[in-house]
């Protein structure tokens, strides 16, 4: 008798059940390539010792055509991010221990923020577990956010290893709050998409002091696209640069947060409070004001 199909709704039980095979034939090649079925059994089994249920947290939208589902256990201990298209062909499954910071999640910044960017972009990476924001697992980075521009499901148009493809490539960032510009690094090339430059991870940025001992960092710019200089006082939303590709990064976006030091690696990222209430996570729409 063939067996059913998997879907995201079902996903939970039949991984709980050991319906390992059918999950697995669902999978894409690359992701087979990864792992041999013996060997995805042998995890899968291992993985829901102690297992009594899952339950579907929540779903986010990566782009046109696939979703990602975050399946939590029982416990709220073991998660499971796994990404689906509309056909229900699995893109990647994700098993690993369900961190999460209580604690400085109620933590937000006391000053309020808009999007620095003039019009709508697309979060990429954003929100409070590691599977919609890989930055949550780090201090430093916690609450930070990757913005793209994304139309029609894609976050460009054209040559893939060209720049200027990508929506996002070249649009003006703003200042997310007053300010003054108390560092500013430039001159870094932007990468071709797809590779990396780590050194340093932030490329082209600008930091900006608020008060309450908040400062604002908006990284991956352009090289040579920074308006301001070092001691410049800024209002909100005036123009402060474009985005680029610059540092770690593999495609034209931009890195915002929020800290509590002008010294990133030295600090902890702390939530943003928006203007208008709204929290924005992986697959959302923004505008400056979130709306």
């Amino acid at each position: 008798m063939q067996k059913l199909e998997v879907t995201p709704n079902d996903f939970g039980s039949r991984f709980l059940n050991g319906d390992f095979s059918a999950i697995y034939q669902q999978t894409t090649e690359e992701f087979k390539q990864l792992a041999t079925l013996e060997q995805f059994i042998e995890y899968g089994e291992s993985f829901n010792n102690g297992v009594e249920t899952y339950s579907l947290e929540m779903s986010t939208n990566l782009n046109k055509y696939i979703t990602q589902y975050l399946w939590l256990d029982n416990e709220r201990e073991k998660a499971i991010g796994i990404s689906f298209d509309e056909n229900n062909t699995i893109y990647g499954i994700s098993l690993a221990p369900f961190v999460s910071f209580p604690e400085s999640d109620q933590q937000y910044t006391k000053n309020t923020y808009i999007m620095p960017i003039k019009e709508e972009w697309f979060v990429f990476w954003g929100g409070t577990n590691q599977f919609i924001n890989y930055h949550y697992v780090y201090a430093d980075q916690r609450y930070a956010y990757d913005l793209i521009i994304m139309k029609d499901g894609q976050s460009y148009s054209g040559p893939v290893k060209e720049n200027e493809s990508y929506y996002a490539f070249n649009k003006e960032i703003i200042a997310p709050a007053e300010g003054k510009i108390v560092k500013i690094v430039d001159g870094i090339k932007d990468n071709v998409p797809g590779e990396f430059n780590p050194e340093p991870p932030e490329g082209n940025c600008v930091i900006i002091e608020h008060k309450n001992n908040e400062y604002s960092m908006l990284a991956h710019l352009k090289q040579s696209s920074i308006l301001v200089s070092e001691g410049d006082f800024v209002q909100q939303g005036e123009v402060i640069g474009v985005c680029g590709n610059s540092g770690n990064s593999s495609e034209p976006h931009l890195h915002f947060q929020v800290m509590n030091s002008i010294n990133y690696l030295k600090g902890q990222s702390i939530r943003i409070r928006f203007e208008n209430g709204l929290e924005p996570i992986q697959g959302d729409f923004v505008s400056p004001f979130t709306s």
